[in-house]
């Protein structure tokens, strides 16, 4: 399946998604935010082409995302709007992970994709999700995406209400940072050896 099929469809989702975001950012008294280092700018600033490897392209091997937040994009400053496109080939997940500034609203453009999150009284909200479903993953709450199809690749287009949402991998944060491992072993009721496996699954390929 080519990521480029229905373009159009994409674009078009992909302004009411941004629209449909809440704002969480503070506000700006001017129009717009530039860098420090530009004093003149023209449409070049407003532009972002980073998405434009996605047309024609095969699904990749792996999760993977690309992101147009304040980071990768600097016109976004203070605009409280950033965006994401999510590829899962098939069979792939989008590990547990939390935005701490924004709530998530994913728009599914092609394939099927089982959701959830978890929220501050830990129940579990889960659902399947059609292409042309969307979905709100409430601010500040861990959740995932699985692509189950063992077959056909997703595509997903997600909005957030901030230039930048941040993201918590709680795979990488608790097993590829350097929290003690004993640390670990007694908040998971388990033992070493478990938690230096772990780490181990989750280092750096060299």
């Amino acid at each position: 399946m080519a990521y480029s099929r229905n373009l159009f469809l994409l674009a078009v989702a992909s302004l009411g998604i941004v629209q449909m975001a809440m704002s969480g950012d503070p506000d700006i008294l001017t129009d717009f935010v530039l860098p420090t280092n530009l004093t003149n700018v023209d449409g070049n600033f407003f532009t972002f082409t980073g998405m434009r490897v996605l047309i024609g392209a095969p699904p990749p091997p792996t999760f993977k995302v690309l992101k147009a937040s304040l980071a990768e994009f600097p016109a976004l400053n203070g605009q409280s709007v950033s965006y994401a496109v999510l590829l899962y080939p098939a069979g792939s997940v989008n590990p547990v992970h939390t935005h701490p500034r924004s709530a998530e609203l994913l728009f599914l453009a092609e394939g099927a994709l089982e959701v959830g999150f978890v929220d501050t009284t830990n129940k579990l909200f889960t659902q399947t999700l059609q292409s042309g479903d969307l979905f709100v993953f409430p601010k500040g709450l861990v959740h995932f995406q699985y692509n189950a199809d063992a077959k056909v690749p997703a595509l997903a287009i997600s909005a957030f209400g901030s230039a930048n949402a941040g993201t918590v991998s709680l795979p990488n944060t608790l097993f590829n940072t350097s929290i003690d491992d004993n640390v670990l072993a007694l908040s998971f009721k388990t033992d070493l050896a478990t938690i230096q496996k772990l780490k181990a699954g989750l280092a750096p390929k060299k």
